[in-house]
């Protein structure tokens, strides 16, 4: 079995690994979308969360 790692770089592979195993584990988050659909949340998440007002273009390039 593989174990977590402590540090590093994450590999290609480590979000989809580590997926599969909360999914294996009985993740509550996937039994919850199963009932409770989140897509009606999205615009008004977006619309809260994410930053349009930008005052400059400083900072790390996409």
């Amino acid at each position: 079995m593989r174990q977590y790692k402590e540090h590093g770089n994450v590999s290609l592979f480590d979000s989809e690994i580590t997926l599969q195993k909360l999914s294996n584990l009985g993740n509550p988050l996937e039994k919850l979308s199963s009932v409770i659909d989140f897509e009606m949340f999205r615009k008004r998440l977006e619309s809260k969360l994410l930053n349009d007002n930008k005052k400059n273009n400083a900072g790390a390039k996409p």
